[in-house]
């Protein structure tokens, strides 16, 4: 059974390592966390390896999982690196969404194939995130070596893998982060505009639950394309217009993120073709007016 030691095991890190020790597809070595006491927690979530102070207290391993934040995988890489216990054809991964594989330059010039994996997953709770993981997208890229080797262990545990372009890896994450992080923050903006109207937060959860929800199932069976409803579907420049300055008087933030996110419902709405163009080239100059 191949080895693995792990720096940063945190919410995605002991995910991981627990699906992998639960199907028997790795042997977790050490663990190093911030301090013992987190990396005794994550030993006993994980119910395999060993706290350990510094990578030089490691034994070898096949593979080294690196899923600290994303600001700290450099340092930890070069502690990797400077400890003496990376061994020849060692795999040596990163959980960033956002870095490339090239961040691990210091453990390829080491001996060492290097890859990155970002799981397309919600890990808020991670004993949930283990019994969900199934069915969970998987981007990897890195060395041919390195990504075969995580493909097998990822799919091991039902997980489907896709490749990244390494140089566009920061725009994918980004996407990632607009349809899940900047989807609650464009939900909170929603709500704010119904308290603006009198309406409590409580009956606005209530009110847009069931419109949401039928959205989100229109743009997985249809496309956003096929989904766009609205005053841009239809091509209503004074609905627009009287929105944008109604937001304006009240919340220049507000109106900020519906001028931007209405510019590119104006080109999915010409890509829809049921509103007329004039009435869209309206609509354009309206949202691209200086607020």
């Amino acid at each position: 059974m191949r080895t693995i030691n792990i720096i940063g095991c945190g919410k995605v890190g002991r995910t991981l390592a627990r699906l992998w020790t639960e199907r028997s597809l790795l042997s977790v070595r050490g663990i190093l966390n911030r301090s013992i006491p987190s990396g005794l927690r994550a030993v006993e979530f994980v119910g395999a390896g060993r706290a350990v102070e510094d990578c030089a207290r490691m034994e070898r391993a096949d593979l080294v999982m690196i899923a600290a934040p994303d600001e700290a995988i450099e340092g930890c890489c070069g502690e990797l690196c400077r400890s003496g216990v990376l061994g020849q054809g060692a795999v040596v991964f990163h959980c960033s969404g956002s870095l490339s594989s090239a961040l691990l330059e210091p453990a390829r010039r080491c001996g060492a194939s290097v890859a990155s994996v970002h799981p397309v997953k919600s890990f808020a709770d991670p004993a949930t995130a283990v019994k969900s993981f199934a069915g969970t997208f998987c981007g990897v890229e890195g060395d041919p070596a390195a990504c075969e080797v995580l493909g097998e262990l990822l799919r091991g545990c039902g997980a489907v893998t896709f490749s990244i372009e390494p140089e566009f890896k920061t725009i994918y994450h980004a996407g990632s982060v607009m349809v899940c992080n900047y989807f609650v923050a464009l939900i909170e903006a929603g709500l704010r505009c119904f308290e603006k109207a009198g309406i409590s937060r409580e009956t606005a959860l209530q009110v847009i639950e069931p419109i949401v929800r039928e959205t989100v199932d229109n743009v997985f069976r249809l496309g956003p394309v096929g989904s766009l409803t609205g005053p841009i579907a239809r091509g209503e420049p004074s609905v627009v217009g009287r929105q944008c300055e109604a937001l304006g008087r009240w919340d220049g933030r507000i109106e900020g993120i519906y001028r931007s996110l209405g510019r590119l419902a104006v080109e999915i709405s010409a890509l829809a073709g049921g509103a007329d163009a004039d009435a869209l080239a309206a609509i354009k100059e309206l949202l691209d007016e200086s607020p």
